[in-house]
């Protein structure tokens, strides 16, 4: 598997094709951010840049500090962003707990993202940290029972004989809080009038090839790396399919959302 592994590994080309789902949460995410146009806005876990790119559109006089930890994605990012929108827009390839940003921005804005980060803690300090004062943080992340059907489904099949070995002392990175655990972390970083929204995003794709390449590339990329058989890892794929293809409707994933907003102080 070579380059394709690794927990910042990711297939950034398949991304930006099938991403659809983050890419319409964070969409009706932004309608919620009031901006003037000069601001400098951090794209916390910018992707391929899709809604980088939005954000740019409404900053004629700003800028936006896209950020990834991933380096596929932030090449992706760059050659699909920097040509349209040169000297206001810079792509740093960074680990939000290691962002080194010191009162840079009037905005921190993140989808699909901040889920994938354990120190939950570290994280909202290092957002403060990068945020003026008076700066407004607007997220959203996989919130409390995402997707508990099919991780399940996944964990059952990794105690199979076929994959336990892959899968002894491993455990999946995924942080998905409820309101309480966030509203806690979010005041101990120094941000106030906090608002938060818990709410299920039920998401169906219209056939078998649609779910199973969504699930390859999004959910379940870090399962499949560690399986090192190509034929293991498309079985493994398959069999999760077969099981979605007879839940009702059928090929929906059970997405919960967190939307977070604060000010920092």
């Amino acid at each position: 598997m070579g380059a394709m592994t690794g927990t910042n590994y990711w297939d950034a080309e398949s991304y930006h094709r099938v991403a659809d789902p983050q890419f319409e949460w964070g969409k009706r995410l932004l309608t919620r951010l009031q901006l003037r146009g000069d601001e400098t806005i951090i794209d916390a876990g910018c992707g391929s840049g899709r809604l980088t790119r939005l954000l740019l559109e409404r900053l004629p006089r700003g800028r936006v500090i896209a950020v990834d930890v991933s380096p596929q994605m932030v090449e992706s990012a760059r050659a699909y962003l920097e040509p349209e929108f040169d000297g206001h827009v810079e792509v740093l390839c960074r680990d939000l707990l290691a962002l080194n940003l010191h009162q840079v921005a009037e905005v921190v804005f993140s989808t699909a993202t901040f889920h994938w980060i354990a120190d939950q803690a570290g994280l909202y300090r290092n957002i403060a940290q990068a945020l003026r004062p008076g700066g407004r943080l607007l997220a959203q992340m996989g919130g409390k029972g995402n997707l508990n059907r099919l991780l399940a489904r996944a964990e059952a099949l990794e105690t199979e004989p076929l994959y336990r070995q892959s899968f002894e002392g491993w455990a999946r990175p995924n942080v998905y809080p409820d309101k309480a655990q966030t509203r806690r972390r979010l005041e101990a970083a120094g941000f106030d009038q906090i608002e938060l929204q818990h709410f299920p995003e039920p998401t169906t794709f219209q056939d078998a090839a649609a779910f199973a390449e969504f699930i390859t590339t999004v959910v379940l990329r870090l399962d499949l790396q560690r399986i090192g058989d190509v034929g293991l890892r498309q079985r493994f794929i398959q069999r999760l399919v077969e099981a979605a293809s007879k839940d009702d409707p059928p090929y929906t994933l059970d997405y919960w959302r967190l939307n977070l907003s604060g000010v920092r102080n």
